[in-house]
């Protein structure tokens, strides 16, 4: 799918409030409510966006604690291993990465004592994991969503 300007900057806009009515999210792009309606519509279709959330303050749901856990595995099948992360509790992402290591999980939990038995008891004895280690998260900040800056989009 070819994604244009106008589509960018509609991409742009629900990145910043996935809410948006399509008449307030036509007037910000300065195109007709039907034209604004398609092109969601066409944007869902093809993929480009995939899904509409919420962003969720951990600590206000009991996620007091937050852990980077860097993970190396040896024979395991990459997808495999990723699904079987994704699948455990507190577990919020999994990305396969480059480098050294081959996976960098995102784990919240009510405190040390549930991060601890995530990361030792389960993601450290899986099957096909070499080794881990683990980072806590001691601030975060947002940063801009994909399209969010629809400007200084090179395609």
């Amino acid at each position: 799918m070819n994604v244009d300007r106008v589509d960018r900057a509609l991409i742009a806009e629900l990145s910043k409030d996935a809410r948006l009515s399509i008449r307030t999210l036509a007037e910000r792009v300065h195109i007709s409510r039907t034209a604004a309606h398609k092109r969601v519509q066409n944007l869902i279709a093809n993929g480009v966006i995939t899904g509409f959330s919420a962003h969720v303050d951990r600590k206000s749901i009991g996620l007091n604690v937050t852990a980077l856990v860097i993970v190396t595995i040896g024979d395991a099948s990459f997808p495999g291993m990723a699904a079987a992360l994704a699948e455990l509790p507190f577990v919020e992402s999994v990305l396969a990465v480059s480098g050294d290591i081959d996976f960098v999980v995102t784990v919240s939990a009510p405190d040390h004592e549930k991060l601890s038995a995530v990361i030792l008891q389960q993601i450290h004895e899986m099957p096909g994991v070499i080794a881990t280690r683990s980072h806590l998260v001691l601030d975060e900040r947002a940063g801009n969503a994909p399209g969010a800056l629809p400007d200084t989009w090179q395609l």
